[in-house]
């Protein structure tokens, strides 16, 4: 496989495709490090707004790369307590950085669930702001029944999202609930019928670019701090956006939309103007 990811261009929102059907986007060392390559380059893109990810084919990823995992173990048990744990831990905290770009990008991100996210695989999803799941995905965080502890941050993830019993009860059992039960629990945002499930992601993706960018993006700073931090110290990160806003032109056309009675027109990616009908993705 020569290119386990796929990047593309719809207006304002960059769609990230796991790439690799055939193995059920299994997540490799390539792949990752592919994700990371190209999250370091949309970081850097004022133009993108929203970052969307999913999975070729009918699954979005069947998890972790299984031989890479034996070899780690073949490894680990010639050399018990030795210094193969150290190089297995420092291999996997890599491993984690690759995948894990995705969650340090400054636009908000969107995990678009079309299938199956098993294992890592769900753990990537878990490191996305959002996610948009079918309601008959197979999810699962079924690391301790392949016999080893869960990783990629599902830990500090999980227990966020949907509170510490749900957490307990989907790390100790690793049992696979369905997308609509996912919703229930705030897993996931929304639960929709598979074949809409792009469709979803992609109309939530636009809204989210349309919207100003630079509140969008001190928005999503501020909620990366908020649980760690007290009310003052809250208050003072939210005036501290506000006083951002004042210096740029977006509120003052947030305004102006608002007196008219007419959508918002922030710049968007290539000059396009806001509410045009989207053009087709382009390859990137």
């Amino acid at each position: 496989m020569s290119r386990p990811l796929r990047v593309e261009r719809d207006g304002g929102v960059a769609v990230l495709t796991l790439d690799d059907p055939g193995r059920r986007n299994a997540m490799s060392e390539a792949m990752g490090r592919a994700l990371s390559a190209a999250a370091a380059e949309l970081a850097r893109d004022e133009r993108v707004r929203v970052v969307l990810l999913t999975g070729a084919g009918p699954a979005f990823s069947a998890g972790g790369d299984l031989t890479m995992l034996e070899e780690r173990a073949r490894a680990g048990r010639a050399d018990p307590g030795g210094p193969t744990r150290q190089q297995s831990r420092d291999f996997m905290r890599r491993f984690y950085a690759l995948y894990l770009a995705v969650h340090e990008l400054p636009q908000p991100t969107l995990a678009a669930l079309n299938g199956a996210a098993i294992g890592a695989g769900l753990c990537l999803a878990l490191a996305c702001d959002l996610r948009i799941a079918a309601r008959d995905a197979k999810l699962s965080l079924n690391l301790v029944r392949l016999g080893i502890h869960p990783g990629m941050a599902a830990t500090w993830t999980l227990p966020r999202l949907v509170g510490p019993a749900h957490a307990a009860d989907l790390l100790y059992s690793g049992r696979i609930l369905d997308g609509a039960e996912a919703e229930r629990m705030g897993l996931v945002n929304r639960a929709v019928e598979r074949e809409a499930v792009l469709e979803e992601s992609l109309a939530l993706a636009r809204s989210i670019a349309a919207a100003g960018p630079l509140a969008v993006r001190g928005t999503k700073r501020s909620l990366a701090r908020s649980l760690e931090s007290e009310l003052g110290a809250q208050l003072d990160q939210e005036a501290a956006e506000q006083a951002l806003c004042f210096e740029g032109a977006e509120l003052e056309e947030g305004l102006a939309a608002l007196r008219e009675r007419r959508p918002a027109r922030f710049p968007e990616a290539g000059g396009a103007a806001p509410g045009s009908p989207p053009g087709a993705a382009e390859q990137g």
